[in-house]
């Protein structure tokens, strides 16, 4: 029974991104481990930009300064 947990910023993830997330998983798992889908599950949890940092930065900080984790 896979469990596969993704972590993201709370920043406007929509419904449809997070079942395409979880689609996407699933299929993966599936593909890659020949695991039964209907015995997959994925979880996304939301974190608060205060509550997540890296280079000693809250992520809420970082946005302040214009930095994110978009691709350019």
């Amino acid at each position: 029974m896979p469990y596969v947990k993704i972590e993201v910023t709370r920043e406007g993830v929509t419904r449809e991104q997070k079942q395409t997330l979880i689609k996407g998983v699933t299929d993966l798992i599936t593909d890659v481990l020949n695991k039964d889908p209907q015995l997959t599950h994925v979880v996304i949890q939301e974190i608060e930009l205060d509550d997540w940092g890296f280079a000693g930065e809250q992520v809420s900080v970082l946005r302040e300064k214009g930095i994110t984790a978009e691709k350019k």
